[in-house]
């Protein structure tokens, strides 16, 4: 009888996924993370510690986070526990954290992995303080966006953020390998072919299983599949450049310069190379708004606003839609008056700010909130601007010792052009109230 569960279960193993038949069952089975499980890894020392804490976990999808935290879970004595910030409120997590706290009673301390843990607002993400504090449960967060931009400081000042690397060649070789190992039989691709599919999981390693199980399905007995048949079989094509290396530097680089160089057709074909590559679209939409500001500036102070509401488009409606507004800020950038007058004015100042920058402000432009600082001199002698004539007193704001420095010259290009006469009414007028 027990021969018979033995084979039942063998059965019922076989039939998972295969990506699930190839989870690794210990640290030093995950590949692709060397950082953090190798022999000298972040996480292979807390082990050999004994000492875990709380951690967020932050890198692309298909690179170990979950698994990890499992591993950490039994490498630790932890109970484990999951949780998705997609599907769980509040009441969720009272209901982990009240069990957590029975577990603790019991001498038993919780792991708790909360997937995608940038999605919880911050009430939410709060919640978790207490817990965190009295060792409750050691939090593990996993995210595939920025925590300093995503979770609050409080969060962040309990845990440590380990970064997770997409997988390279080398890695998702192996899992190749280890798959065809696991299924008894070769993966029926030529050597271009592997290479290819390869790309097209761009250094994911759920991705790269996936897709290796599909070869399985499409290839005929006997065939072995060249890239191009792959590419149609598969109805994939590869990425065309890996995020990480020098074809995504090439291909930003190449949109920018033709944004600066007010080419819009060439600045839109980089942009649909690399939003066909799968380019992350806010990272998109960020480089748009660098160039609006740092290529065009004050000569068209629109174009930041169409960069910065394509951006807020794009989050509303997602892709498809939300790239014709990229694209649109792209073209608009494009073909805007181009200045880099504040960019090279900005330069200037944080040149003076590290050569001037233990001077005080003079004097009469301080308040002075204490009668002390009152007989010091603050604020003697301060005209109020908008109680001289033409809402100007053409005061000196720069310090006594530095004395007057020009910093932001812009072009006579586009809106600059009025700026430029705005500038020189301003300097007149300070010049005759100087002399008076």
């Amino acid at each position: 009888m027990s021969d018979l569960f033995a084979k039942d279960a063998d059965s019922v193993t076989a039939l998972n996924p295969l990506a699930d038949r190839l989870r690794p069952k210990t640290l030093d089975e995950v590949v692709g993370q060397p950082h953090l499980t190798g022999e000298k890894g972040t996480l292979t020392r807390m082990i050999a510690s004994g000492s875990l804490g709380n951690l967020i976990f932050w890198g692309p999808p298909g690179t170990g986070k979950t698994t990890i935290a499992r591993l950490l879970a039994g490498a630790c004595d932890l109970a484990f526990e999951q949780v998705s910030a997609i599907f769980s409120g509040v009441a969720d997590l009272k209901k982990v954290f009240e069990s957590a706290r029975m577990r603790r009673t019991n001498g038993l301390r919780t792991l708790l992995f909360v997937d995608e843990i940038h999605r919880f607002n911050r009430a939410q993400l709060d919640s978790f303080l207490p817990v965190m504090e009295d060792g409750t449960i050691v939090l593990v967060g996993a995210t595939t966006e920025n925590p300093s931009f995503e979770l609050n400081a409080a969060l962040l000042s309990r845990a440590s953020v380990l970064s997770f690397n997409p997988h390279d060649g080398e890695s998702l070789n192996l899992l190749i390998d280890r798959a065809v190992e696991a299924e008894g039989k070769a993966l029926p691709l030529d050597e271009e072919a592997r290479a290819s599919l390869i790309r097209m999981a761009d250094g994911d390693g759920r991705a790269i299983i996936s897709l290796v199980e599909e070869v399985w399905r499409i290839a005929k007995d006997g065939e072995i599949l060249d890239a191009e048949m792959l590419q149609d079989a598969l109805q994939r094509r590869a990425p065309i450049y890996d995020k990480g290396q020098d074809g995504h530097y090439n291909l930003i680089s190449a949109l920018h310069k033709s944004v600066r160089g007010s080419d819009p057709d060439a600045a839109l074909y980089y942009l649909a190379r690399m939003m066909d590559a799968g380019e992350d679209r806010r990272y998109i939409g960020r480089r748009l708004v660098v160039m609006a500001s740092e290529e065009v500036g004050n000569a068209d102070p629109q174009a930041l606003v169409v960069a910065m509401s394509a951006c807020q488009a794009f989050d509303y409606l997602g892709i498809a839609e939300g790239d014709r507004a990229l694209a649109q800020a792209c073209v608009y950038i494009a073909t805007a008056p181009k200045s880099n007058a504040v960019h090279v004015a900005l330069k200037r100042a944080m040149s003076s700010a590290k050569e001037y920058g233990s001077l005080l402000p003079p004097k009469h432009i301080l308040n002075a909130p204490t009668k002390l600082m009152g007989d010091e001199g603050y604020g003697e002698g301060y005209k109020y601007d908008h109680d001289q004539p033409e809402a100007f007193s053409g005061q000196d704001y720069f310090p006594e010792k530095m004395g007057r420095q020009s910093y932001y010259n812009p072009e006579e290009r586009g809106f600059e052009r009025e700026i430029v006469k705005r500038m020189e009414y301003w300097a007149k007028l300070r010049q005759e109230r100087n002399k008076s």
